[in-house]
């Protein structure tokens, strides 16, 4: 029986956790308040701001998926919970003398600085020059050079059950120009969680998995695009003008090397990832 441990076991590890368990995988969910774990998760009580090692860390580790969320841009929020946060982890295994199979670490395709419509794979420089990127950049390496075989796995921006803020912005009247064209990327929750855990079970059939794989859906789609869908989905229209959205950037990320893996997101795209969520709702 398999042993992963989810360090940062919030919403997308939560719904990693579940598909595991559902292969028969025993899953440990670190995080502070163990309360909110998926049923069936052993759950270790901890904080990855800290130096204390939960106590009930477990005596073996087949896989690690480290997946913290910061909840807000801060750069030293970020290095200290990316960066240290993931050094403590190594360290605690090491003082254990415990080698994983294989460590996925959770980035985001924010380390691109591309913003004129590029099309952007695993393999193009990651230049974002914030301090937030920066830190992600430092925690890939961290992860690389941990002497655990290892893989980056950066991800769009997460949309999914309870991430409904563009549904919200949209149906309040938000203003997008249509030029000049923003691009924009993103996956589901849950085809982020069905990507690590194909991963992971790649890994466990010995299978060779790259250093980096980007996590997005099959269409990067310009905002504008995605927002009027979204309103003649909701019955709106969107302002002409007045307050916007506030996103920057603009590249075009390639899910070909994840697909190559075998992965097929079950959202190719915005709009059915968006009507599932409508139709829920």
């Amino acid at each position: 029986m398999r042993q992963v441990v989810i360090a940062g076991c919030g919403d997308l590890g939560g719904a990693l956790a579940e598909r595991l368990m559902a292969q028969g995988w025993t899953v440990y969910g670190m995080r502070r308040d163990t309360s909110r774990l998926p049923e069936g998760v052993q759950p270790l009580t901890g904080d990855l701001l800290t130096d204390d090692c939960p106590a009930d860390w477990p005596r073996k580790i087949d896989y690690l998926v480290y997946c913290p969320a910061a909840g807000k841009r801060d750069a030293e929020l970020y290095r200290a919970l990316y960066v240290d946060g993931l050094r403590r982890v190594v360290g605690w295994m090491a003082e254990r003398r415990q080698q994983p199979r294989h460590l996925l670490q959770i980035s985001s395709t924010g380390v691109y600085a591309q913003s004129q419509g590029e099309w952007v794979t695993e393999n193009s420089p990651a230049l974002a020059d914030s301090d937030t990127a920066r830190a992600l950049i430092e925690a890939e390496d961290v992860a690389l050079r941990s002497g655990i075989p290892a893989s980056v796995v950066r991800l769009a921006g997460i949309y999914g059950p309870g991430r409904n803020r563009l549904i919200e912005q949209v149906r309040a009247g938000v203003a997008v120009p249509a030029d000049p064209v923003q691009y924009t990327n993103r996956i589901h929750r849950d085809d982020a969680a069905g990507l690590l855990q194909h991963l992971l079970v790649q890994a466990d059939q010995h299978e060779l998995l790259a250093p980096c794989y980007l996590g997005v859906d099959d269409e990067p789609a310009p905002l504008h695009e995605v927002c009027s869908w979204l309103a003649e989905q909701l019955g709106t229209t969107l302002a002409a003008e007045g307050p916007g959205i506030g996103r920057t950037g603009s590249k075009r990320c390639s899910n070909a090397l994840a697909r190559e893996t075998g992965w097929v997101p079950g959202y190719p795209s915005y709009r059915e990832g968006y009507a599932a969520m409508l139709s829920e709702a």
